[in-house]
């Protein structure tokens, strides 16, 4: 028992800088003013910030993409409270470690009279059973809770657990804050480069900034490899454009195949086409290709984008649509990319309806929510004619009226009965012919009746 009492290595004291830790690590922030974005949650006045300066949260959910601070954010919470600071990850813990340390809480609470904050880095990692053994404690307040997550928890997080914690959207760091951060950095004597003498030309700085794609810690490993693999000149380290080029070669695609960027970027493209703007839609399309998305993916949207907005308007939309899926297939990639932005430019440039969509969307709420239709009679089979005639039926109701034997190849008749109507066609595109040649028959309709 008297382990308990020794100095307790948990509880986020100032820790001491190794020069043997990533230069992301010994930049990591120990103040809320200290973190790099994030103004949304952590400005003046804003609900987080106020819930950790006067101590008054219980459980926390941090959902965002990587290197913007999650970890950072609870380490910085330990802190600012004077908590103690323990920590597992979705994929290495089990069920004996969450108790293991939720007894350790107790204890402390109990004997120390001290807080525990729990943070759980990739939550969204454990299983049902898992989270669920935090629940009772969660409840008692036995430890404070922080998740981490790069997915939705409203997706991949069990719902009790979620109604328990708030949950914020930590977004992606602003390029002009990473540029900051960078420069700290160079000039930090105690935690970053300070020591060195470093001469690094703006645009090298920008260069990072922009290509870490609001990744803190990509930004600051981007930093660090370009300071120790150049030599000095005349004892200067000269951090130019080219050495920047180097030391982060490719822009970092925020993309997860299976989560919010992608059906994020999935969206934007959609409605980039349907709102008429190909640029738009170019881009979103250039992205998913460059971040290793399924070309397949993509095809199958175009193909539901083609009867969903554009339909009638332009009837070609949906065959170009399909042309170019069967042209990926045959030539398959990189030149299968070319008729996919042929398909999306011919979309997103084509007159736009959903008329046909949205008829059918009324037809099969009707169908749900009311009495079934019966099949007027004249539109039965033979068969089901005759079982009436067999009846007492009135044969004339019965009467159908083929429409090629007439002019024009129509002639008034029933189809639905009490006069439904649901597609009514825009006068967008080749559908203004629609809508011309429907109010003819209509009116037909009308003179016979």
């Amino acid at each position: 028992m008297d382990s308990l009492f020794a100095p307790d290595d948990s509880s986020a004291p100032e820790d001491p800088i190794s020069s043997n830790e990533p230069l992301a690590a010994r930049m990591r922030p120990r103040t809320l003013d200290e973190i790099a974005g994030q103004e949304h949650i952590l400005a003046e006045g804003k609900l987080l910030r106020r819930a950790i300066e006067a101590d008054r949260f219980t459980s926390l959910i941090f959902y965002g993409p990587p290197g913007t601070g999650k970890t950072t954010l609870a380490n910085v919470i330990a802190r600012s409270t004077g908590s103690r600071f323990e920590s597992l990850n979705g994929v290495e813990s089990n069920v004996a470690e969450i108790r293991s340390k939720i007894e350790a809480a107790r204890t402390y609470s109990k004997l120390r009279d001290q807080t525990t904050i729990l943070f759980i880095d990739e939550i969204h990692r454990f299983n049902k059973a898992q989270q669920d053994v935090l629940l009772p404690h969660l409840e008692r307040g036995t430890v404070r809770f922080i998740g981490a997550t790069t997915h939705n928890p409203y997706f991949y997080v069990n719902s009790p657990l979620v109604s328990r914690s708030q949950v914020f959207q930590l977004d992606p760091v602003p390029t002009e804050h990473l540029r900051g951060l960078l420069e700290r950095a160079i000039t930090d004597d105690e935690r970053g480069f300070g020591q060195k003498n470093i001469l690094a030309h703006p645009e090298a700085l920008t260069h990072l900034a922009e290509k870490a794609d609001g990744d803190a810690r990509k930004a600051l490993t981007a930093l660090e490899l370009a300071v120790l693999t150049t030599p000095p000149i005349d004892g200067t380290i000269i951090l130019d454009l080219a050495i920047a080029e180097e030391s982060i070669q490719k822009k970092a695609i925020l993309y997860d195949a299976d989560g919010d960027q992608h059906y994020d970027t999935a969206s934007a493209f959609i409605k980039s086409i349907r709102g008429s703007d190909p640029d738009a839609a170019l881009y979103w399309l250039a992205k998913m290709l460059h971040a290793g998305e399924d070309p397949r993916f993509i095809a199958r949207r175009l193909v539901i984008s083609a009867s969903e907005d554009i339909g009638l308007a332009d009837s070609s939309a949906l065959q170009v649509a399909i042309a170019a899926q069967q042209a990926f297939e045959f030539v398959g990639m990189p030149e299968g990319r070319i008729p996919l932005a042929h398909a999306t430019v011919h979309l997103a440039t084509a007159p736009k309806s959903n008329a046909a969509y949205k008829a059918l969307g009324e037809a099969q709420a009707d169908v749900a929510s009311g009495a079934t239709l019966p099949v007027p009679e004249h539109l039965r089979t033979r068969f089901r004619k005759k079982l009436a005639e067999g009846s007492g039926a009135d044969k004339a109701a019965m009467q159908y009226l083929y429409s090629h034997d007439y002019e024009g190849n129509f002639t008034p008749q029933a189809y639905l009965p009490e006069g439904r109507r649901y597609y009514s066609p825009t006068s967008n595109g080749m559908e203004k012919r629609i809508q011309e040649r429907l109010a003819h028959w209509q009116s037909q309709f009308q003179q016979d009746s």
